[in-house]
């Protein structure tokens, strides 16, 4: 994965206030950890800063020119408005050429299983170790034509190289189940409902006919009545 080339500002303001002004001028605040040193506070150009978090995921590799010195700086944790979706804050860790990090790639399943089965990705990340500058965006798995009873485990993942499992190869990343269907589930639900002692309220077609019948002879009753008087 290559490094996105972005210019920073040192950043001398802190503070809610200050944070406010510099989005405002299309900016976001950032902070990068690591190495042993001081937090480093930076001012990053907004849409540039966006676009590359877009295009590395989650752990986009940003190559910083902090005032004429460079910084890789790995993506560790992004805040995004949940109302305006634009960024809020960028938190990075200082990483080197070369270096290894640890870091959690999603796995992304591709294909379509036999027909009547469910694809269940019960791991949607897995834990690599690998260098700073050729961490994988994703690991594809695919699923094409595989059948019921079918799992996929960490262990079977094809890494890229240079990287290195850092699960438990037993762990079961993509499972291919039979599916249910609906009568099986309700029939299922039912009998754990049976033997929790779980009565049933009548279905909501019982409950219209009862109150229909209750009308009818609501009705009944009125006209009698009226015809007694």
């Amino acid at each position: 994965m290559a490094a996105e080339k972005i210019t920073a500002e040192t950043r001398t303001e802190f503070g809610k206030g200050a944070a406010r002004r510099i989005r405002r001028a299309d900016k976001v605040p950032a902070v990068i950890y690591g190495h042993g040193n001081e937090p480093i506070h930076v001012t990053l150009p907004g849409h540039e800063t966006m676009m590359a978090l877009k295009h590395g995921g989650s752990n986009a590799l940003l190559e910083l020119d902090i005032e004429g010195t460079t910084q890789l700086a790995l993506t560790k944790q992004v805040q995004i408005d949940p109302i305006k979706r634009h960024l809020e804050h960028v938190d990075f860790v200082a990483v080197r050429r070369g270096e290894k990090v640890t870091v959690d790639v999603p796995v992304h399943v591709v294909g379509e299983a036999v027909r009547d089965t469910l694809v269940v990705n019960e791991n949607p990340t897995v834990e690599l170790e690998a260098e700073a500058t050729h961490i994988p965006e994703f690991i594809e798995v695919s699923v094409e034509g595989l059948e019921a009873g079918t799992q996929i485990l960490a262990s079977e993942l094809e890494l890229p190289p240079g990287s290195t499992l850092l699960v438990d190869g037993d762990t079961l990343v993509v499972n291919v189940t039979e599916q249910v269907s609906e009568a099986a589930l309700e029939a299922e639900l039912a009998d754990a409902e049976a033997d929790a002692g779980i009565e049933r309220d009548e279905s909501p077609e019982s409950d219209g006919e009862a109150s229909q019948a209750g009308a009818e002879a609501d009705a009944a009753g009125d006209a009698q009545a009226a015809d007694s008087e």
